[in-house]
This record gives structure tokens, C-alpha cells and sequence, in this order.
């Protein structure tokens, strides 16, 4: 059986997109949504916009980065690894999302290897030529956020309130996730 793997990369994007405008406006997607499924049959882990845990993060200079310390910024958080054929199917498009707002300071993108092999993934985004800053887990990450599965894509909002969780590729260039990302930065 062949598939098509531009079309299976979109559905988890539906998804993520229909569980952030539906935490952000505090209803299901349709209005009648169950909350323990989303549109394509999944359970999600992430329904409605919840608090997020104090995750902590090192960057590339060894420096500790707290998710509370960065409340009041959204925050696009990407759980990845060098080796990992749908993270690097979804980087091109991670990176022309963060040109689309690089002049936005209130936008934070951590793309955070999970094999904490911070020198190996700053030398494979300088070869991709990706403007991506690299970070690594100080710590442990719940499992309710990350089963292990990568790609996995966390948004958080200015409240500090996680609003989406993506496990799969997708392609974050796309006006939804855009126009999503544009309201969140928005919002006081």
C-alpha cells in the first residue's frame, strides 16, 4: 500500500489547531466534541488549555531555562533528535515559522533535543542552515506531555497554559498555525 506522506503529515495538524482554538475559545471544536477524542479517533493528552509544569531546559551555553520564567511569552516547545526521519521532515517548516515572527520577542522557540546531545544537534542545525536555538531537558518531562514519541510540539500561551500538544510531523508554516500563533501572541 503506498501513502502519501505530505497528506498523513497534515492530520496531526488538524488536530493540534481544532484543540487550540477550542482551549482558547473554551469549547469543543465542533461544540459537541467529547473531550476525551479529538478528530482523528486519538485520545488526546491535551483538550483544554491546562497549566503547564515548571519544565526546565539547558541551552547551548549551559544555561537553565524555566517554562515559568517564561510567562507572558508564547512559547513553541519541540521535543526532537537528529536521527529522527519526521523531525527533520518537520524542521523547514519549524524554521519558516520562526522567520514569519522574528521580530516578535514575545514568541520563544525551544527546540529541544531528547538525546541531550546539544553539540550534535547545534552542528546539524548549522548545516541545515536553520536559525533554530538548540536546548536540551534539565530534567524530567511528564510523561502526560511526552510519551517518548518524536516529534512531539508543545504550545504554550502567555498564562503559562499548555493549548496544544502534536506527537508527529506537521507543517507549522501553514496560515493555520500562523493565524493560531498571531492570536496567541495577541492576547494579554
Amino acid at each position: 500500500m503506498k501513502l502519501n506522506i505530505k497528506k498523513i503529515a497534515l492530520l496531526p495538524l488538524i488536530a493540534i489547531t481544532g484543540w487550540a482554538y477550542a482551549a482558547i475559545n473554551n469549547n469543543g471544536i465542533d461544540g459537541s466534541m467529547n473531550k476525551n477524542q479529538n478528530t482523528n479517533g486519538e485520545k488526546p493528552l491535551v483538550s483544554n488549555a491546562q497549566p503547564t509544569p515548571d519544565l526546565k531546559f539547558k541551552d547551548e551555553n549551559g544555561k537553565t531555562i524555566s517554562l515559568h520564567s517564561l510567562k507572558g511569552k508564547v512559547v513553541f516547545i519541540n521535543l526532537w533528535a537528529t536521527w529522527c526521519p519526521p523531525c527533520i521532515h518537520e524542521m523547514p517548516s519549524i524554521n519558516d515559522l520562526r522567520k514569519t515572527f522574528k521580530d516578535n520577542k514575545d514568541l520563544v522557540f525551544l527546540m529541544v533535543d531528547v538525546d541531550g546531545k546539544i553539540e550534535k544537534s547545534k552542528e546539524w542545525m548549522k548545516n541545515k542552515k536553520f536559525d533554530l536555538p538548540v536546548h536540551v531537558p534539565d530534567g524530567d518531562i511528564p510523561r502526560e506531555l511526552f510519551t517518548g514519541s518524536i516529534p512531539t510540539t508543545i504550545i504554550v500561551d502567555k498564562q503559562n497554559n499548555i493549548i496544544g500538544r502534536q506527537v508527529g510531523g506537521a507543517d507549522y508554516s501553514s496560515k493555520e498555525v500562523i493565524d493560531l500563533m498571531t492570536k496567541l501572541l495577541n492576547e494579554k
